[in-house]
């Protein structure tokens, strides 16, 4: 089952997020949130808040934390905001504002039951022994 989160615009550049989310991809989604918060990068409270919104949603979902692992973290460019820098002679020096959209998915490492619920949809008929309704 996957479980995701995602801040969208954020006034970062993507070039920045990657280098604070390369240094936790391989980590347990829980000691990630830990360790980023003694990380001294910009994009470590927002890349922190957006794991943590994650686990939350898995506990919603009933899972555990300690299953979860990451499945993917993604970091993209967003749109860029154009601003100038004015100069001599009437020119100007362009800056470009860039924002990244950050998407995390998790994953169980939990194997679901074969089977499961035989009143479900899905059980086979070799799974439904007896079953009676109330």
């Amino acid at each position: 089952m996957d479980i995701k989160a995602e801040q969208r615009y954020l006034l970062i550049s993507p070039k920045k997020v990657r280098v604070v989310v390369d240094a936790v991809r391989r980590m347990n989604p829980v000691l990630a949130a830990e360790t980023l918060s003694l990380v001294r990068k910009s994009a470590a409270e927002p890349l922190r808040k957006v794991i943590l919104s994650a686990l939350a949603n898995a506990r919603v979902k009933g899972l555990s934390e300690t299953s979860l692992i990451f499945k993917e973290i993604q970091v993209g460019e967003g749109p860029r905001l154009k601003r100038g820098n004015p100069v001599s002679r009437g020119q100007w020096h362009p800056i470009k504002k860039r924002m990244s959209h950050i998407k995390v998915i998790l994953m169980t490492t939990e194997k679901p039951m074969k089977g499961g619920d035989p009143t479900s949809r899905n059980a086979s008929r070799g799974d439904i022994a007896h079953v009676t309704k109330n």
